[in-house]
């Protein structure tokens, strides 16, 4: 049985297989219910012919102790024999179609003094088939006596094989209906599903809205489908952020490239009265670029993949990390104010250096004088890093745009002003992966050139251990 299921079933449709678990479990139930009926039958109608017996045994025990037994005994009904035997097995008293020669019950079924139930072959009282025979003790101490009353069964066989040919018959004929509405019922329930196998099919993966059907139920398979239009949803803005990336990335790529070209075809051209030096500074230059786009691509690619933000590597003090990054800078153009206290932010330290570096290269390319460094706190769970710089800042409507991917304003699209916008997306995501934010404002609010502050909000750490 096992093997047929693990073989022949797998090879079905889901709904002939739903529909082959229904009907089996409708036959077991079935088959299960049937034989709980009969049996429950049985006993109904089996205690109720105890019940007659047993009224006309005390009656007639009644009577007996009395010693006012009637010659014959009055019984109800043409399916009862009633006998009263005394201890020696001798017939007493019998009703009108009872044998009085022969007892039907033998000396050795008989228990003095107890109340008996038996089923014996209906011969011995004169009535076809089995015979139920109950007895119950009457008379008295001195002259014991056992009244024997019998009653058939064949009324009650009659009953149970009429109850179990209509379950034979009936049985079968219910299956086949529920069977057929099973079959409706699985198949308007999986049409959805057909439905939606069949628009998943149709997706070719090209550009443009595709979407799967949505059954107007409100049911699971609803809800399957609204979910996977919004995973499709989310599968084709990351391609459509993935294309962007692609075209980007190789725009960006091509300008040095195509720089480094035309400067090699013209220094040909020239021949001798090529200026080597200049042309090599200039080839070293839009190396460098390209080879800082190259890092910061493969910077975003691998925060990309990285779904889940890694734990922090251990505890940074701010003061240190804002005097090593200003270090990097002459004195006049990047001032940094020392916090008055130590601040510390759990995190990478090499992520942190670089989204410093980042605010302060941005920050150097648009100044006019100078850039402020410095760091506050706590403000609440948090401490604050801000960059200011005292350039033409940024306008509202464009502080957010800016932190998107190879954004750059009109003003900074020249080659020598600035890089390939990743400098703040990166800054972005390396913060979001230290659990804080960061955002622009005005410096100076009104002013001709506001200027622009960056701040940096890092969840705040206690002071560490000495150890």
């Amino acid at each position: 049985m096992s093997r047929w299921v693990r073989g022949p079933l797998p090879r079905l449709g889901l709904r002939a297989r739903l529909l082959a678990l229904g009907v089996l479990g409708l036959v077991v139930g079935f088959a299960f219910g049937g034989a709980l009926l009969l049996g429950a039958l049985g006993w109904t109608l089996q205690r109720s012919v105890d019940e007659e017996a047993l009224r006309t045994a005390d009656a007639v025990a009644l009577l007996t102790a009395e010693d006012a037994l009637p010659d014959p005994l009055p019984v109800a009904g043409g399916q009862l024999r009633v006998q009263v035997v005394d201890a020696q097995g001798r017939i007493r008293a019998a009703s009108i179609d009872a044998d009085r020669l022969v007892p039907m019950l033998g000396p050795d079924e008989l228990r003095p003094g107890q109340r008996q139930r038996l089923v014996v072959d209906g011969r011995r009282a004169g009535m076809p088939g089995p015979v139920r025979v109950v007895t119950v003790p009457a008379g008295t101490a001195q002259e014991p006596r056992t009244v024997l009353v019998a009653k058939s069964l064949t009324d009650v066989r009659h009953s149970l094989h009429v109850v179990r040919n209509l379950l034979l018959v009936g049985f079968p004929l219910l299956v086949a209906g529920l069977g057929v509405v099973a079959w409706r019922v699985v198949g308007a329930t999986l049409r959805p599903v057909e439905q939606l196998r069949s628009g998943a099919a149709e997706i070719t993966g090209r550009a443009g809205a595709e979407r799967l059907p949505v059954p107007a139920g409100q049911d699971e398979i609803h809800r399957l489908a609204v979910t996977l239009n919004d995973m499709l949803d989310r599968l084709a803005a990351s391609r459509a952020r993935q294309r962007a990336f692609v075209a980007d990335a190789a725009h960006e790529l091509r300008s040095p490239l195509t720089n480094m070209r035309t400067e090699l075809e013209v220094a040909r051209r020239l021949g001798d009265d090529t200026d080597w030096p200049a042309v090599a500074d200039d080839l070293l230059a839009d190396t460098e670029r390209l080879s800082r786009l190259v890092d910061d691509l493969l910077l975003l690619a691998r925060l990309d993949e990285q779904d889940a933000r890694p734990s922090p590597v251990g505890p940074v003090e701010l003061g240190d990390l804002l005097r090593a990054v200003a270090a990097r800078y002459p004195s006049p153009p990047v001032r940094l104010t020392p916090p008055d206290a130590p601040r510390w932010v759990e995190g990478d330290a090499g992520e942190l250096r670089r989204v410093l570096v980042n605010l302060v290269d941005n920050a150097l390319r648009h100044a006019y004088t100078d850039v402020v460094l410095a760091v506050s706190g706590p403000d609440g769970a948090y401490h604050l890093i801000t960059v200011t710089d005292d350039g033409p800042g940024i306008p509202a409507a464009d502080r957010e745009r800016v932190f998107a991917r190879f954004t750059r304003l009109d003003d900074a699209r020249a080659r020598d002003a600035g890089g390939a916008g990743l400098g703040l997306a990166i800054v972005r995501e390396l913060v979001r992966r230290a659990g804080g934010t960061v955002e622009l404002a005005d410096a100076t609010p009104g002013a001709a050139a506001p200027g622009l502050r960056a701040t940096v909000r890092l969840p705040a750490l206690a002071e560490p251990d000495a150890e």
